[in-house]
């Protein structure tokens, strides 16, 4: 017998009739095509029953099954998703690999998978028309591989000047894709200062910045090396590298500069006793050249060198170990002139230091570094009235 021949009101209606005394077990049977152990079956179930408890009783099954069916569901969902990774996905095509993957290895549907991971249908059907990229890929990793401490920005740079990119956010999206994110250190937080920014030249060589690095040798033979740079340009019009660097070396060589790019106004430096020899005071009053020091412990008051030094040491020192002071002095001067004539300077929009040099003085200014471009409420120079100038 099927079980939707008779509903759960008609039982209790035929349990009622036999109850009412009128005809005995058998005869209802009879008359309603029933077994008597069907009736006798009905009767401990639904005896005593009323219609309005059946059909409550109904519903209570119905919500039962219902509610089996969603705890079976959430426990399905539950258990697919502890097999994903416990990150968001946060873009488009990790989700469509994440829906994909729910489909392949916990064969769940299409539309389950979709919801899981809030993608719609719409979008994992999506087929990317965009291109491949491939020359621009495989010209990106080169000029990554060649210049391993540059960001996407600089990289940008150099591929346009080969027409292979115009928009810097292309460039990201290949520079993201392709693994080449460049590994920072972290900077030790600094306690709060006030902050001023350096005041920019008008033009080349109108002041010059001075300062020392050291490293060494494989044998752990120390040198120093002496930065120069133009603060107008960025241009670094020569560096000096030797074991033992004294006040009257400093003043040769900064006459052989001469010789090539002529004399500063004024050179910044700090107070160290090279700086503060008396070769330098003599070679002060003999060219002219005015000499002015920084305050001491306040290097930020040089920072135009400070931040040469820190481009130098990250993508030129830290990435060689030098056998000999011949080889250092070789890389170091390939790496200066790639400096000023290749590489893109964030403060000249992305132009090289000899390109900006060469633009009539005045067509534009360059714009300082932006860890200084924070105006204190005091206003007052750096290169304050305390410091010495001569």
């Amino acid at each position: 017998m099927k079980r939707t021949r008779f509903k759960e009101e008609q039982i209790i209606a035929i349990l009622k009739e036999a109850e009412a005394g009128e005809m005995p077990a058998h005869a209802v049977c009879r008359k309603h095509g029933i077994s008597e152990q069907t009736f006798y079956r009905w009767k401990s179930k639904f005896g005593g029953m009323e219609v309005s408890d059946a059909k409550r009783l109904k519903a209570m099954e119905e919500e039962n099954r219902r509610l089996k069916t969603l705890v079976a569901d959430l426990t399905l969902d539950n258990s697919a998703l502890k097999e994903l990774l416990t990150k968001k996905f946060l873009r488009s095509a990790q989700r469509r690999a994440a829906s994909a993957w729910l489909m392949a290895e916990q064969g769940l549907s299409q539309r389950r998978a979709c919801r899981l991971v809030g993608l719609s249908r719409t979008v994992a059907r999506y087929a990317s028309r965009r291109p491949p990229d491939t020359a621009v890929r495989c010209r990106l990793r080169e000029l990554a591989g060649q210049h391993k401490r540059y960001g996407y920005l600089r990289l940008h740079v150099l591929l346009r000047r080969e027409d292979l990119v115009v928009n810097a956010k292309r460039t990201y999206r290949l520079y993201k894709e392709e693994g080449l994110t460049v590994r920072t250190k972290k900077r030790r937080r600094l306690p709060g200062r006030e902050r001023v920014p350096l005041a920019v030249p008008e033009r080349r060589n109108q002041r010059w910045s001075l300062d020392f690095v050291s490293d060494s040798l494989c044998s752990g033979r120390r040198f120093r090396v002496l930065n120069i740079v133009d603060d107008y340009s960025r241009e670094s019009p020569g560096q000096l590298v030797d074991v033992s660097i004294s006040g009257d070396r400093l003043a040769r060589f900064l006459d052989q500069l001469a010789g090539f790019h002529g004399l500063p106004e004024e050179i910044v430096m700090d107070n160290g006793p090279e700086m503060t020899s008396k070769a330098m005071f003599l070679w002060s009053l003999k060219t002219g050249v005015r000499l002015r020091f920084i305050q001491p412990g306040k290097p930020m008051q040089n920072g135009f060198v400070e931040s040469f030094n820190g481009r130098f040491r990250d993508e030129c020192l830290n990435e060689h170990w030098f056998t000999s002071l011949t080889e250092a002095r070789h890389i170091i001067e390939t790496w200066r002139r790639h400096y000023n004539e290749q590489r893109p300077h964030s403060a000249l929009d992305y132009d090289t230091p000899s390109n900006f040099a060469r633009r009539p003085a005045g067509l534009r200014s360059p714009t300082a570094p932006s860890v200084q471009q924070t105006v204190a409420s005091s206003g007052r120079s750096m290169l304050s009235t305390e410091a010495l100038t001569l």
